[in-house]
């Protein structure tokens, strides 16, 4: 088993408050040491959100394309097979669900990926790299979205 600690850290700054109109910009820092401008999604909240900083939704997004990559290249590496460049214009879709909630219903990946050497993929391989590391990516196996790789070949 493994810990995975985030920080987040918000403060009103003098703000009233009571009447929402306060910052939603905030931080997350991590074990490593990075540390993260954060904010609520300027489509949730617009006046207040900042939107320099990574909205939870983004993050949501860009962690089940990581998850996705790493472990992508890490299949590649094994089977011998150069990757030189990976770019992924990952996109989440949010929609209302039933009792008027809302959620990320749909993430699809754009993986566009590059490979040098002797010894490249057919497409049908790099389709299957993909589905192998769609069935192991940790991120993935944790929620309920609906996540499509949609390999750009």
């Amino acid at each position: 088993m493994a810990n995975y600690p985030a920080k987040i850290i918000w403060t009103r700054d003098g703000a009233v408050f009571t009447d929402k109109k306060y910052s939603r910009g905030h931080s997350w820092e991590f074990d490593g040491g990075a540390k993260v401008r954060a904010s609520s999604s300027p489509h949730s909240v617009p006046r207040h959100s900042d939107p320099t900083g990574v909205d939870p939704e983004e993050a949501f997004v860009a962690s089940l394309s990581s998850c996705h990559m790493l472990t992508f290249v890490w299949i590649a590496a094994k089977k011998g097979f150069i990757v030189d460049s990976y770019i992924d214009n990952a996109d989440g879709t949010m929609e209302k669900i039933a009792d008027n909630r809302f959620a990320m219903t749909v993430v699809t990946l754009k993986p566009k990926v590059v490979f040098s050497g002797d010894k490249r993929p057919t497409a049908a391989e790099i389709e299957e790299m993909h589905h192998q590391a769609h069935e192991e990516c940790y991120i993935a196996n944790s929620v309920k979205t609906d996540v499509r790789c949609e390999p750009v070949l």
